[in-house]
């Protein structure tokens, strides 16, 4: 089941994450790991048709972004991977350079600091919904390109 969050460029401008709270209300309430990989977002697109920025290049996207992980700084559990949502928030919070031939290059101390973070939130989150952690974290690492050690999991 895909859950799509539309977002319109009016609650980007008002930084309303009310989408999102809405759309992932009753995935928490069913607990556990009820609606994991299973959220897209569908931006309004606010650029002219001649510009070229990808979204994560406009400002006010990036703010709505940044608003929404201090309300739920575990969302990247519900983000469908496979479909690339996590690239795609991780370049609305992580500086990075957008190349046309080799698409998102992220600066990797930026991205290091922001997975480290994720790790440590989602932990502690699993932790208290007796969700079992070590898979799932070692599995949002892989996707940002991170191979970690088993006894880095078991610190946590």
């Amino acid at each position: 089941m895909t859950i799509t969050i539309a977002v319109t460029a009016d609650q980007i401008e008002r930084l309303d994450v009310g989408p999102v709270t809405e759309a992932i209300a009753p995935l928490l309430a069913m607990g556990g790991a009820a609606g994991e990989q299973q959220v897209q977002f569908a931006i309004a697109d606010p650029r002219e048709a001649n510009d070229p920025r990808e979204l994560s290049e406009i400002a006010e996207i990036r703010l709505w972004f940044l608003r929404v992980d201090s309300a739920y700084p575990w969302l990247p559990f519900f983000l469908d991977w496979k479909a690339g949502e996590l690239g795609r928030y991780a370049a609305m919070l992580v500086p990075h350079q957008f190349h046309p031939t080799d698409g998102i290059q992220f600066n990797p101390e930026a991205l290091e600091l922001f997975l480290m973070q994720k790790l440590f939130v989602l932990a502690d989150w699993f932790r208290d919904r007796d969700i079992t952690a070590t898979a799932r974290l070692k599995g949002l690492a892989q996707m940002l390109g991170y191979d970690l050690e088993d006894e880095f999991f078991e610190r946590l």
